[in-house]
């Protein structure tokens, strides 16, 4: 096993060094290991493998990310991260946060109201609900810290949602909900939350290689200090696995037993995790985390601040990326569809220059696209301004935390009560996400009324080439089809009345 601090160097092999629990730890396992196996190998076995996808939570973990004025502490899916991803980061586990002795308020919360049983998924718990705890913008009242998506407050101002990644076979969850909503503030002298104010530790060129092996099967994880870095390995070693929150990745290397000859970590470059509000457009970075994405946008892209809330889980859309979301071509991601209804288009980037793709020319086929070999997903371009009328929908088996079978994007212009443009995202309904042009074009024109929704619902239920599969069945997902729009035109009905109460 070998490692060094630089993708340019050959010097003096360090390994990693991650800082758990405040003791520097070495890391040198091979880089497909994940977080939670090497934590559970330092003895840290709080941290539990429920699920190895980031489903159950029982791996949660807390990271300290860069935030505005300082650092947030974050909770993520250890199981799913490499633990060559967090070189050079502060992790804390539920170990960390008390003491038999001296529990954490949270950890004592859950023992006073019963929140524990078997106690295999508590630790997890414990970890999202202290992210929760030491949230910057939690505060007293039912709506506090609200910045778009879904939530659910509590009158101390915890966000129940925060636990949306955690699973309990056992216990039940009022208990569990009954000691978010008695925590208080946090001490001032509560070092965790005195640790906030100061920047969390910047990311670390890596190098880890695994030994010289026959097949090389072990691989090699890389995360270079810069874009050009990253443009160049790729463009010489175009057979590269990129990954940033490895929220897709690592469900194959846990459950397929995936190994890469090469992976690159881009989660954390600078050049990629800035949003920008410029002259004709939104741009996002593709690095953002969803959550990322959504505490910055606080609510003012309505149709992505619907989106979000049913993206998963605030365990999975802590790591997740836009950029990745979009990178793996799935038919059934949940951004595609609103950002093809938003006319997003995507930079893609290669050591050659840029280029600028309309998302709805990107899918090809199955987990195909048009990004040639080299080339990567820099930034989501919106353009501005938005459209008057939006709506996400997704309709799965379960609201929260579940795939979609069906996904659809709604943005529609509507000047004195007739549509001026339409444009409709789909997920779900074929090989790949597509726009659903029959409907859109039978909506132009018309006056937003019921009769012109009710017919152009009809063209709806025909677009795309929806399958069976364990999720649903194609005669289910063209019944959805159609009654989602009718749904869209109810729900924009009720925010007009609203408005007009308001008024």
């Amino acid at each position: 096993m070998s490692a060094n601090n630089s993708p340019t160097t050959n010097s003096q092999p360090i390994g990693c060094h991650i800082t758990v629990n405040g003791n520097e730890l070495d890391f040198n396992g091979p880089p497909h290991c994940n977080a939670l196996d090497f934590l559970r190998n330092q003895s840290l076995v709080g941290s539990k493998e429920g699920c190895a996808e980031g489903e159950c939570g029982a791996c949660a973990i807390l990271v300290a990310r860069s935030d505005t004025e300082g650092s947030r502490w974050t909770s993520v899916n250890a199981c799913l991260i490499p633990a060559a991803a967090l070189d050079g980061q502060e992790v804390i586990t539920a170990e960390g946060l008390g003491t038999v002795d001296h529990l954490h308020p949270v950890q004592q919360e859950m023992a006073d109201r019963g929140g524990s049983q078997c106690g295999y998924c508590t630790p997890g718990f414990i970890c999202s609900m202290a992210a929760e705890y030491y949230r910057p913008e939690r505060g007293s009242g039912e709506n506090s810290g609200h910045y778009g998506g879904e939530h659910e407050c509590g009158p101390n101002g915890f966000d129940l949602h925060a636990l949306s990644g955690n699973l309990c076979r056992c216990t039940g969850y009022r208990p569990i909900r009954d000691a978010a909503n008695a925590l208080g503030e946090p001490a001032a002298d509560d070092p965790v939350a005195i640790r906030r104010a100061s920047s969390a530790p910047s990311p670390v060129a890596t190098d880890l290689s695994a030994a010289d092996t026959p097949t090389g099967e072990l691989g090699r994880f890389r995360r270079p200090a810069s874009l050009n870095e990253v443009l160049q390995i790729l463009a010489d070693e175009p057979e590269t696995t990129v990954v940033a929150g490895s929220t897709d990745w690592g469900v194959d290397v846990n459950i397929k037993g995936a190994r890469a000859r090469s992976v690159l970590a881009i989660d954390r470059l600078e050049e990629l995790r800035q949003l920008r509000w410029e002259d004709g457009f939104l741009e996002l970075g593709a690095s953002l985390t969803l959550s990322e994405i959504e505490r910055q946008l606080a609510g003012r892209v309505p149709l992505l601040g619907q989106l979000f809330g049913q993206f998963a889980s605030r365990l999975i859309r802590n790591s997740a990326t836009i950029g990745g979301n979009l990178g793996t071509g799935s038919p059934i991601g949940d951004t595609p569809p609103s950002l093809l209804a938003l006319e997003a288009q995507l930079v893609l980037t290669s050591i050659h220059g840029q280029r600028l793709v309309e998302l709805s020319e990107y899918f090809t086929g199955y987990r195909q696209t048009v990004r040639a070999a080299g080339e990567l997903i820099t930034a989501i371009k919106i353009p501005l301004p938005l459209a008057t009328h939006t709506s996400f929908q997704k309709i799965s088996k379960r609201r929260f935390d579940d795939i979609s079978s069906v996904a659809v994007g709604y943005a529609l212009n509507v000047v004195d009560g007739k549509i001026t443009t339409a444009r409709i995202g789909l997920g779900g309904v074929a090989a790949t996400p597509l726009r659903a042009l029959a409907t859109e074009a039978m909506l132009e024109g018309k006056p937003f009324t019921l009769d012109t929704i009710r017919a152009a619902a009809t063209v709806m239920a025909g677009e795309g080439t929806p399958m069976d599969d364990h999720r649903a069945s194609a005669k289910y997902r063209t019944a959805m089809l159609g009654s989602s729009l009718e749904r869209f035109y109810a729900q924009q009905l009720a925010v007009q009345n609203s408005e007009k109460e308001t008024n």
